[in-house]
């Protein structure tokens, strides 16, 4: 099963004792808060990411953190705001060796701090003291989870105007994590949270005045692709935009309602609630959405040389041709495209071909990269995952409260 990075818990742990190892630092005072400088003066940043959908399962990028800098790889989740790290603290549930978990020096952060209020949930109560550390617990649709402290330190960024600058920036020193994916937990550091709450990395850089709170993507179906912090990398031009939903939470990037096409007609389904999730590998509909595209897909396999490969469980259903697919490009001719249509933005649609809703096992089997989002408590939610995702550049601008998409060459950075 593929991880799921929509958030569906976020809230403040009180419980200042939790992290004996961090008792000392409990009793520092609060670090003082530097003004923001009136100008911008790294506009945008680049950095280059790795991964793919399948095999691997997640698009991950790689950024320096403390002083002397360590790097850590984080996978990238647009469904969740706080970034966290493995922490050396101990650390429970960690993936990495010791000598390369985060090793925090005394820089918690304090519940006085405005990102500790932050991150709490509505109804939580205050801290017991503002001198207590701030905790905070994740939990994600998938069922796994992360438990910490947050910490100030260094990143070390270079921006698209050259200038190289030492931020120090909040984030999650994660002690207790849990994995409840099938197979191996991601050989990550941890996870960088794009969503569009105050704890996100990218709204502490516009805080402080160096970047405009726009972040976008481009994974490539082929492997790889680049992230980018600030709107200079935005095209000018070529980019499909909808609105965010109003009643959108801090955490994610939702729009709706929308309508499912299946091969340029309508599916019947409609008023579908939309997530733009990069911490999901596969796309998600709800049972009835799902039941409909399955039994879309099918019928449209009706007389083709196609069958299903019930011995192949890379996902839960794949077909087998009369010999072994290499590659969707192999595979995509027997099957229809998918379309999502926002109603709210002049039926602006999302065009899903094949190869953005189909995998190619290593079995040579074409299996169906969407999946039945009420079977892992999704809800009404409906997920875009990564799958769906690649092949274009996807943008989530904060500061105008939309999402766009459009066909950009995925392989090829655009130049600082």
């Amino acid at each position: 099963m593929s991880r799921i990075g929509f958030i569906v818990l976020f809230f403040l742990s009180l419980s200042a004792d939790f992290l004996p190892c961090f008792s000392a630092a409990k009793q520092q005072p609060p670090p003082k808060k530097k003004s923001a400088p009136p100008n911008r003066i790294g506009t945008s940043a680049i950095f280059p990411v790795q991964g793919n959908v399948y095999p691997i399962g997640y698009y991950s990028v790689s950024l320096k953190i403390g002083n002397p800098p360590k790097v850590f790889e984080l996978d990238i989740d647009s469904g969740s705001d706080l970034t966290w790290v493995q922490c050396d603290a101990p650390c429970t549930g960690c993936t990495k060796p010791r000598d390369s978990l985060y090793k925090p020096k005394n820089n918690v952060l304090h519940c006085l701090d405005p990102l500790c209020s932050a991150i709490s949930a509505p109804g939580n109560g205050p801290c017991n003291s503002p001198t207590d550390q701030c905790d905070y617990e994740i939990a994600y649709a998938d069922h796994g989870s992360s438990l910490g402290v947050l910490v100030l330190d260094s990143f070390p960024l270079q921006f698209a105007n050259g200038s190289t600058l030492g931020l120090r920036l909040a984030f999650g020193c994660g002690y207790d994590q849990h994995y409840s994916g099938q197979g191996t937990p991601p050989p990550t550091a941890g996870v960088l949270g794009l969503g569009n709450g105050k704890a996100s990395i990218l709204s502490q850089l516009t805080q402080l005045g160096l970047t405009r709170n726009v972040v976008g993507h481009c994974f490539s179906g082929r492997g790889g692709g680049f992230l980018f912090f600030g709107d200079d990398f935005v095209p000018s031009s070529g980019i499909t935009w909808i609105p965010i939903s109003a009643t959108s939470s801090e955490k994610h990037y939702l729009s709706g309602p929308a309508e499912l096409y299946f091969g340029g007609k309508s599916a019947g389904i409609k008023g579908l609630d939309v997530i733009f999730d990069s911490g999901s590998s596969y796309t998600y509909f709800n049972s009835q959405a799902y039941e409909a595209v399955v039994n879309l897909v099918k019928k449209g396999l009706n007389g083709k040389p196609l069958k299903e490969a019930t011995d192949d469980r890379s996902l839960p259903i794949c077909w087998k041709g009369n010999k072994a697919f290499k590659s969707v490009q192999d595979a995509k001719s027997f099957f229809s495209p998918l379309a999502i249509s926002f109603t709210n933005a002049k039926n602006v649609q999302l065009q899903l071909p094949p190869e953005a809703y189909l995998i190619v096992s290593k079995h040579g089997n074409a299996c169906l990269g969407i999946l039945n989002g009420s079977e892992v408590g999704l809800g009404k939610f409906n997920i875009i995952g990564d799958i769906s995702l690649q092949d274009k550049m996807v943008i989530y601008d904060n500061e105008k409260q939309q999402i766009g998409w459009g066909p950009v060459n995925c392989d090829r950075p655009p130049k600082s």
